[in-house]
This record gives C-alpha cells, structure tokens and sequence, in this order.
C-alpha cells in the first residue's frame, strides 16, 4: 500500500507544470531529488529496491514471489526442497600453480639456457625435461642430509655427466655405421633445437616448391608492381 502510493505521488509529480525558466534538465534532477526523498521516508534504498536481482535462480524467484511481483510458479516448491549446487567463488584472481621445486628449475635455466627450449610434455613419451630431474633430485639430495650448495652441485655434475655419456654413445654409433659401411644413424639423443629445426624444415621448403605459396608471392609481385606503376605515373619519386 505505501509502495502504491509512491508511484501514485511520483507520476502525479511527473505531470506537474514547472515554469518556463526551467530547463529539461532541471526538470529532470527535480524529479530525481523528489523520488530519492519518497524513497527514503518510505524506507526504501536503491540497494533494497535492487536487491532482487543479486543471488541464484531460486533466492531472485524467492524475492519477487515473496514481494507479490511475480506469482508463484510451479517449479518453487520442487527446487525448495532440492536446491541447486552452489559451487564457491574465488575472491581473486586464479594462482599460478607452483611447485616446491620451481625455485630449483629457475636456477638451472640460469645455468643451462639451452635446456629452456626442451619441451616438458612429449607425446612420444613420459620422460620429464631435465630441469625437474634436476629439482628432484636436489630434494633427494636435501632428504639425505646434504647442504642446498652441495646438492645443487652434484646434480649438476650428474646432468653435465648425462649428457657427455649422451654424446659418447652416438659417437659409437658413428664410428659403428662407418666400419660397416652403412649410413649414419640419427642421433637418438637430439637437442630440443634440432627437434624444432626438423618440424619446421618442411614448412621451409614448402615456401619455394608449393604451387599455393607460390601463387600467393605472384600475387603480391603483381600488387607491388602495380602500386610502383601507379607512383610513377603520379609523380611520386
């Protein structure tokens, strides 16, 4: 009943004649002051009268059932007694995930930068890039009793150590293939740069012997060669 006869006074004061000295737009700050101040002698705020809209499906059909804006429909009850699954929110931003052995990873790549390029996930295989090795086998090290200095130490001895005994061994290969006269074997122990020039030496020779590429650089020679055409006969140089 009090909410009724708000709007009742407030359309009646939307219709009422102001002078000519006023301006639409007092007209119009006039008439919010006049609604503010019904608003709040009847006790209502913008966050009450807005409230309706904040909440799940069923607290925003809760308060427009409860406040005779809405009738009642026949889903309510059922929903009432088996409300949705609210899941929380998070008051921030995700975090990165982080592992106790990221500090460790960070030191290697500053020691070895070249091992940035070595992809952790592989299809091929399930074998983890060395820079967690490395972590890892810090923490193994630390389990044991020794020092962070020294555990840092000898699994980078045992990295560098790795790889040497990587090397050797495709030497061997090598040295094998060319006794019996046969043709070198591809190193199975490629570098993570290799591994990436191999996947994108196709797509290099695809820019000279594709008939689609090609056609798309004969279309850009002519367009070039039309635009220097039309800059010579404008006067451009």
């Amino acid at each position: 009943m009090l909410f009724s006869t708000i709007v009742f006074w407030f359309q009646k004061l939307k219709t009422k004649r102001f002078p000519l000295r006023f301006s639409n737009e007092g007209v119009t700050q006039e008439l919010k002051q006049w609604k503010h101040h019904l608003l709040t002698v009847a006790g209502f705020t913008e966050e009450k009268t807005m409230s309706f809209m904040k909440g799940d499906l069923l607290t925003r059909t809760r308060k427009l059932v409860k406040g005779l804006a809405k009738a009642e429909p026949v889903w309510l009850k059922a929903m009432e007694q088996a409300p949705p699954v609210t899941f929380p929110r998070a008051d921030s931003k995700v975090k990165q995930i982080s592992l106790p052995e990221d500090v460790y990873i960070k030191k290697f790549f500053k020691k070895h930068p070249d091992s940035k390029h070595e992809d952790a996930i592989k299809i091929c295989g399930f074998d983890p890039p060395p820079a967690r090795v490395f972590g890892w086998r810090v923490f193994e090290l630390k389990e044991q009793g020794v020092s962070e200095e020294e555990a840092m130490a000898v699994a980078d001895m045992e990295y560098r150590a790795e790889r040497k005994a990587k090397k050797k061994a495709y030497a061997r290969l090598k040295q094998i293939a060319r006794l019996q006269g046969k043709k070198l074997p591809p190193n199975p122990y490629p570098s993570a740069i290799k591994e990436i020039q191999a996947e994108e030496k196709k797509y290099v020779r695809d820019r000279f012997f594709d008939p689609k590429i090609l056609k798309i650089v004969d279309k850009l020679k002519e367009e070039k060669a039309s635009e220097m055409q039309d800059r010579m006969r404008r006067g451009g140089w």
